[in-house]
């Protein structure tokens, strides 16, 4: 049985997917051992208090240097026990410490088809604004590896979703996840539960 430690920045709309998916039986072999978030007020740390599933805040403003934030984030980490870390809409700089003590354990989703709208200075709604300014006609999302780099680690999974004349960043916000996010999350972390992928030369294999 898999241990997936959900790390969430704000309302868990991924979280949720995941959760969902274990319940419904699309996620097999593994569970939530815990959610962690940087935000006091994420709503993610609700959805995994009415499920039952341990969960705490650690943020960098907790203390005085980010040394010591990043010291105490790998401890609460750590306590946690996890075979898999996903990354779900976190806002936090993952330590280079922890990027290789969990080397290709870490996943995070992006709302973008990688290598487009990726990188620092993407996430949430200005990834989709930049998209829809670019007049690209396809966005999607991506589920990754994470490495060292920002957005850059081996890529496990992609969905495209069309965008429309009409589209705003909030409303193509919320296709994105629906269609794309939504689905390939809890995909991903059902092959690596049940051992159907592996990174070889910085590339993932199916197995």
């Amino acid at each position: 049985m898999l241990d997936v430690v959900v790390l969430v920045s704000g309302g868990g709309t991924n979280l949720q997917a995941v959760m969902d998916a274990v319940d419904e039986g699309r996620i097999t072999n593994a569970r939530i051992a815990g959610v962690i978030s940087n935000n006091p007020n994420a709503y993610a740390l609700e959805r995994a208090r009415k499920k039952g599933i341990a969960n705490c805040c650690i943020s960098p403003k907790m203390f005085e240097t980010r040394e010591e934030f990043n010291e105490k984030f790998l401890e609460a980490v750590d306590e946690m026990e996890p075979d898999l870390i996903v990354l779900a809409g976190f806002l936090v700089v993952i330590p280079p410490v922890m990027i290789r003590k969990y080397r290709n354990q870490i996943i995070n989703i992006h709302p973008s088809l990688i290598p487009s709208f990726c990188g620092k200075g993407y996430y949430g709604l200005k990834v989709h604004e930049a998209a829809l300014e670019r007049g690209v006609k396809v966005t999607g999302a991506t589920v990754h590896f994470v490495d060292e780099g920002t957005d850059t680690g081996p890529i496990i999974l992609q969905k495209a979703v069309e965008i429309r004349q009409e589209d705003t960043p909030e409303a193509l916000q919320r296709r994105v996840m629906e269609q794309a996010e939504w689905k390939i999350l809890p995909q991903a972390v059902d092959l690596i539960a049940n051992g159907k992928i592996k990174v070889v030369d910085n590339q993932v294999r199916f197995l």
